[in-house]
């Protein structure tokens, strides 16, 4: 009996690709069932233990398996049949590991490492979920069990000895860390992302882990907006509504490829006007800038640009490269102990 763990991310896979293969949580019951009942035999795997960890951000399945060769073939197939989706537009997006390695990849996602929002916590409830499942569909045997209770042990040790998820290292955490310093929390907060792509997906994410009072995506493209709009739980709007919409908002953070401002002066004026002069935050993601420069210029409105936000990362770089380091190191000790259980 081998471990094997199969999946895609977003590191790998962009978020049309992750939305097709994801599994929602009324259908992994029987999912699981089904691949131990299909592909039992070694022929087609060998597949004895099986559990699905799902979420926007990625895709996986752990099994415990005779072949590891024929059951990934056997998986693929599966998903290929169940999402709709062709090999040629699923595999090159599939990592596969074994083994240690597959215990090595997990303690790394249990414990923050392999997040879009590094050092995030939600990922450990959101694996605690799949083992339950899993466990309740009778996916679970000596392989899977130990596992998962060990990734459990190793996260918890990660957060507890490391300062992992303490400071910012990307524009996005440090636009979410620059908006909790002017709001405090952001339970309040109407939250507004202007552009649709890799790194307004990435703010979004960042934002989303703090609960905003609401989501919302603009983009040129409805559909595009919808697509990212749905992996946060937003509502999309066409761009063109912007000049009615955006004194909704308290935190605008936008970022597209128009070689001009697309947020004016005047817009501003006016949304600080309707807004009886609450406090709006802009971070100005573009290159070049989507956001006029005399904005910076008006009472009541915090307009951040790229540089500013490099300043801020280049101040969390050192600590947090620091917290990884120890983390990792934890992680390869325990990585170790599982490869000698196996």
């Amino acid at each position: 009996m081998q471990l094997l763990a199969l999946g895609l991310n977003h590191t790998t896979a962009p978020v049309s690709v992750r939305e097709r293969v994801a599994f929602g949580p009324e259908e992994i019951g029987d999912t699981i069932a089904h691949l131990k009942e299909r592909f039992s035999s070694p022929a087609t795997g060998g597949i004895s233990e099986a559990a699905i960890l799902s979420t926007c951000n990625r895709t996986e399945i752990y099994c415990a398996v005779e072949n590891p060769d024929s059951a990934t073939e056997s998986i693929m197939d599966f998903i290929c049949e169940r999402k709709k989706v062709t090999r040629s537009e699923l595999e090159p997006h599939i990592y596969r590991y074994e083994q240690e390695k597959a215990a090595h990849h997990t303690f790394r996602v249990a414990s923050g490492l392999d997040s879009m929002v590094l050092g995030e916590t939600q990922i450990v409830g959101q694996m605690k979920d799949a083992e339950r499942v899993a466990q309740a569909s009778k996916g679970l045997g000596i392989m899977l069990n130990h596992l998962f209770q060990s990734t459990f042990t190793v996260a918890k040790e990660v957060r507890t000895a490391t300062a992992i998820g303490a400071n910012s290292i990307s524009l996005a955490a440090a636009a979410v860390r620059l908006a909790v310093r002017l709001f405090g929390d952001l339970h309040n907060e109407r939250v507004l992302f202007v552009g649709a792509g890799e790194m307004i997906e990435l703010c979004a994410a960042h934002f989303a882990a703090q609960h905003p009072k609401s989501i919302t995506i603009a983009n040129r493209t409805l559909e595009r907006g919808q697509t990212l709009a749905r992996t946060v739980h937003a509502e999309a709007i066409r761009l063109a509504e912007l000049p009615e919409r955006i004194a909704d908002f308290d935190i605008v953070v936008s970022c597209t490829a128009s070689a001009l401002p697309i947020i004016g002066l005047g817009m501003i004026e006016r949304a600080i006007t309707l807004r009886k002069h609450r406090p709006m935050f802009i971070v100005d993601l573009a290159v070049p800038r989507d956001v006029e420069s005399e904005i910076e210029r008006l009472d009541d409105v915090y307009v951040y640009t790229i540089d500013d936000l490099g300043k801020v990362v280049s101040q969390g770089m050192a600590s947090r490269q620091a917290a990884i380091t120890q983390a990792q190191t934890i992680i390869d000790l325990r990585v170790s102990d599982f490869a000698g259980w196996l």
